[in-house]
């Protein structure tokens, strides 16, 4: 795994010094261990990898971090600084970092997430200098992946398929949804996963509801039930995949009317996505379908996210995006209609942008499931 961190950490500085930002100051989360490989822990104690336009990158640690971060094997690529308890850790960061440059920053890109607390330190150890989000610069190097990013990707969406695979198992009337869900996350486990990010389980009403989470509802027969579920590989990579079942019998006419407009309006989406077309485009492949049946004002978020590392990212499938899909780009394809107080669906695939089209990456059924054993 050295070589592709090391072409990382290069085009990540090339693309600083293009910015005209004089170095990269990453924290824990997602930039990190798509540079260096290592899954910090986001502690009150500094831990950011400084990548100067020019010179070696530099990882500083508190020291009692100091076997973690080799283990993660990003000292096979990058310099260690550790810092003591007593240490103020921003200005050894700062002295690091002018040696590497021989002068003091003039422009530092900070990690989008990084906390408030360290933005402002950092403001005040480089005293001048402006501040920029360094996800300008990295989110282009993050945004296409690559051939093993994809397979990775690919075998994420292939363990949480394996989970939707056995939701006769759990899912049945009489059950609560948090009883369910508790069953989906151990098999989420159990299928190859180091965490669950998280199992959305929207029975009947609660369905209509696209960020239900669970609750103590009981689910009743013929209840239409949105099962949303994700979570996060060894390696890192993400899955995500929603499929809508109906419980112990066939949903509702109403609902089955609808359905099967969500499920032509998921498939003209996945049919849109090629090099060469927008963001926009794939977004209004499945809304058209859906507006033109009579159920626009009940689909009430965008289409899709980015997904790799972190289970949204860009590029955002959504109206107004003019961003021009290549090949590498990976994200979800999630149109959803939701009637209020009665029911929802949701149909979501995890899809990557090949050289002359697409490739969905869950291969489970699509169709509604009606779930009577």
């Amino acid at each position: 795994m050295t070589a592709p961190y090391r072409d990382r950490l290069t085009r990540a500085a090339a693309a600083a010094a293009a910015a005209g930002i004089d170095a990269l100051l990453v924290t824990p989360g997602a930039d990190l261990r798509y540079l260096v490989g290592y899954d910090a822990l986001p502690l009150e104690r500094l831990t950011c990898l400084v990548i100067p336009a020019s010179g070696a990158p530099l990882l500083v640690v508190p020291a009692l971090e100091q076997h973690a971060a080799e283990v993660s094997g990003a000292t096979n690529h990058v310099a260690l600084m550790t810092h003591d308890e007593t240490d103020d850790s921003f200005r050894l960061l700062a002295g690091g970092l002018h040696d590497a440059l021989g002068h003091a920053p003039a422009v530092v890109g900070v990690s989008d997430r990084m906390w408030a607390q360290q933005v402002l330190r950092f403001r005040d150890v480089f005293a001048g200098a402006e501040q920029r989000l360094a996800g300008d610069v990295l989110r282009p190097l993050r945004l296409r992946k690559v051939p093993d990013e994809i397979a990775a990707l690919r075998d994420a969406a292939a363990a949480i398929d394996r989970v939707h695979a056995r939701m006769g198992e759990w899912l049945r009337p009489g059950r609560t949804e948090a009883a369910v869900a508790r069953d989906i996350a151990d098999a989420i486990i159990a299928e190859g996963h180091t965490s669950v990010n998280f199992v959305i389980v929207g029975s009947g009403p609660n369905g209509a509801s696209p960020h239900h989470h669970v609750s103590e509802r009981v689910i009743e027969v013929g209840d239409p039930v949105v099962i949303d579920i994700g979570g996060t590989m060894p390696d890192g990579y993400c899955s995500d995949c929603t499929r809508t079942y109906a419980a112990g019998a066939q949903a509702p006419g109403d609902f089955a009317a609808y359905y099967d407009v969500l499920l032509a309006a998921q498939l003209a989406s996945c049919a849109q996505v090629r090099p060469g077309v927008t963001a926009h485009s794939v977004d209004a492949a499945a809304r058209d379908v859906i507006s033109a049946a009579g159920y626009g004002e009940l689909f009430i978020h965008r289409t899709g996210h980015g997904i790799g590392l972190e289970e949204h990212e860009e590029p955002w499938i959504v109206a107004g995006n003019d961003v021009v899909l290549e090949p590498g780009m990976c994200f979800s394809i999630e149109p959803g209609i939701y009637a209020s107080g009665r029911h929802g669906a949701r149909i979501e695939d995890i899809v990557v942008v090949t050289d002359d089209g697409v490739e969905r990456l869950d291969t489970i059924d699509r169709d509604l499931v009606v779930l009577t054993g």
